[in-house]
């Protein structure tokens, strides 16, 4: 027997709510064990981007901003979204611009990672952007935020202390601390 075979049963699906960015369908289905349930999935119309700027000192940037589905203040790295069928790079640079003001000359992927699997399809790309120049930063309306420069060694304590929740920069900074300790960034 495959064991990585669908084991679900699709018996009908319905959209139940949908707006430009996000898309909520209920599914009645028969589950793995055989019986009958409802799951629900959101499907997001966006990638997720993030962007890790990392300057020659091993100094980085964090986004704080308020989360409206959180209720609560946030500190994050770059992170926006991307249309589906846009490069995830431009994407990428276009928010580290916006959100910092920085324009990076040198960019590396470090992740793709699916950021709520058990209820969302969906997909985010990160990256590492280094050899950096500041300019302005122009946030979107919807957007009210705080700009932090520091160390990174800083920021992966925030880490640490639960000062930084957010799953793509946790995951970003874990996995540039992973580069560091492996030799592959250096000051």
């Amino acid at each position: 027997m495959n064991k990585e075979k669908n084991p679900w049963q699709i018996l009908s699906q319905q959209v139940v709510y949908e707006n430009p960015w996000i898309e909520l369908t209920e599914f009645q289905v028969i589950n793995p064990k055989g019986g009958k349930g409802i799951y629900g999935k959101v499907h997001y119309k966006h990638l997720a981007v993030g962007v890790i700027p990392l300057d020659e000192n091993l100094n980085t940037w964090l986004v704080g901003q308020y989360r409206f589905p959180l209720g609560q203040y946030s500190w994050e790295i770059a992170e926006g979204g991307g249309r589906i069928d846009e490069d995830p790079l431009d994407a990428a640079k276009r928010e580290l611009m916006e959100e910092t003001g920085l324009f990076a000359k040198s960019w590396t992927k470090i992740l793709t990672m699916h950021l709520s699997n058990s209820v969302s399809d969906e997909l985010s790309v990160i990256y590492l952007a280094r050899d950096l120049e500041e300019q302005m930063a122009a946030p979107e309306e919807t957007e009210e935020l705080l700009i932090k420069k520091l160390p990174f060694n800083e920021v992966s304590m925030m880490v640490e202390t639960g000062k930084i929740t957010d799953a793509m920069s946790v995951a970003a900074i874990q996995q540039i601390q992973l580069m560091i300790y492996q030799g592959k960034i250096k000051k």
